[in-house]
């Protein structure tokens, strides 16, 4: 475990600054093995000293949260909201060509589109603006030259989102992401929209209440009499669970009641689950971002596990699975988005958004398996790049195809 010294402490925000660090800056940190104690203890003697110091109780936040400590995160949220709505990341070297406006939700660190990354060494200056029920718009907003919506999907931002709804019918700035169209990501909705799109595969997702499930688990009820398209196996998660919390798979209605015993949410959604896996017994899951409707590879995760994460795929300990996916990478114009480009090209066209990403597969078959779609995905640059040194260039071209949607957006005005 790494520890900063006084020096790298300094050298983040300076003697006597209380700018905001930020979770790109954060985020890097932490997965290059840095120990944050010594970080987040500089940071709360800051803010004692400072008790309106909002910009550090937002870095602790991120700390606490990236720790594990969900409740003393958001509470420290909190109090940094009730001092300010407004936090605000430069464009590198200070010179802005473009001013964007975030409409930030509060919450956890996926409640949000993390622009941070996108955005990172730009010449973009970033305004995160965060409001809810409780903190309306202010009255005087920043100069910016568009709007954002980065408030993710979830049933709690649902009400904000038609919130926003409202309030962009007369904002004089061009809007990235209209928040109706974020809305309909739910996983049960989005599969409704997109089920008939020729060339993917997506399972019927349905939101089922704990005791329904409970008399499936006692088989006095068949799954296969609430989902329309399969039976066991069956994948099931809490509604509103991300990054694999909660996720798992059943083979038989007797595993169902001992999973709901260990979860204390009440409502799950339920898919049948679909064998993915390739000839050689692997399973690949790719994350893809769409930017004006073009798509471009993020990262290519291999494993011996259904459940695929890309930090627990074993990337970094494989150079045969590094060399696959940069293969993926570097042919994935030719090759993937060639074979899905007309999947691709009708999901944007029924989702109506400037700016989500995809976690997907393929299927035997060679259809899109759609896992997910959403706009609070991390896209970052963050990989070591003595491992990973094709992700950089590819990378950059996502960074500067969103980018250039921001300036294509400015141009394009207000409709």
């Amino acid at each position: 475990m790494l520890t900063l010294n006084t020096l790298e402490l300094e050298a983040l925000y300076g003697k006597d600054s209380r700018a905001l660090i930020g979770l790109p800056t954060l985020m890097k940190m932490a997965l290059s093995g840095a120990d944050l104690t010594p970080l987040g203890t500089r940071l709360l003697q800051r803010v004692e000293r400072y008790p309106h110091d909002a910009n550090g109780l937002m870095d602790l936040s991120t700390i606490l949260q990236m720790k594990g400590d969900r409740a003393t995160a958001l509470a420290m949220q909190a109090e940094a909201l009730k001092m300010q709505q407004l936090y605000r990341l430069p464009a590198a070297g200070g010179q802005a060509k473009i001013r964007l406006l975030a409409l930030m939700a509060p919450g956890e660190l996926m409640a949000n589109t993390p622009l941070e990354f996108l955005l990172e060494g730009s010449d973009v200056a970033l305004d995160m603006l965060y409001i809810a029920p409780h903190l309306p718009l202010p009255a005087a907003l920043p100069e910016h030259d568009l709007v954002f919506v980065a408030v993710g999907e979830s049933d709690q931002n649902r009400p904000l989102l038609k919130h926003i709804e409202a309030l962009i019918q007369a904002w004089a700035r061009p809007v990235i992401n209209a928040p109706h169209r974020i809305a309909a990501l739910a996983r049960d909705e989005v599969c409704t929209l997109l089920k008939s799109v020729p060339g993917i595969a997506m399972p019927v997702s349905l939101r089922i209440d704990k005791r329904t499930l409970e008399r499936v688990g006692r088989e006095e009820q068949a799954i296969a009499d609430i989902l329309d398209d399969g039976d066991f196996p069956i994948i099931i998660r809490p509604v509103g669970s991300h990054a694999g919390r909660g996720l798992l798979k059943l083979d038989h209605p007797s595993a169902v009641n001992g999973y709901l015993g260990a979860m204390p949410e009440n409502t799950f959604y339920v898919s049948r689950f679909v064998d993915y896996r390739g000839q050689d017994g692997l399973f690949r899951k790719y994350r893809i971002v769409l930017i004006d409707g073009r798509p471009f590879a993020c990262h290519m995760a291999i494993s011996a596990h259904w459940m695929i994460h890309y930090l627990n795929a074993g990337m970094s300990e494989s150079a045969a699975k590094r060399d696959e996916e940069a293969d993926f990478m570097a042919n994935f114009d030719a090759a993937f988005a060639r074979r899905h480009a007309t999947a691709l090209r009708a999901i944007t066209e029924r989702l109506g958004l400037d700016y989500y990403g995809i976690d997907c597969a393929e299927t035997a078959d060679g259809k899109l398996l759609i896992f997910e779609v959403d706009t609070s995905m991390v896209v970052h640059a963050m990989d070591p790049v003595d491992l990973f040194p094709y992700k950089q260039p590819h990378m950059r071209k996502v960074f500067d195809a969103f980018r250039a949607m921001l300036a294509h957006a400015i141009r394009r005005g207000v409709p």
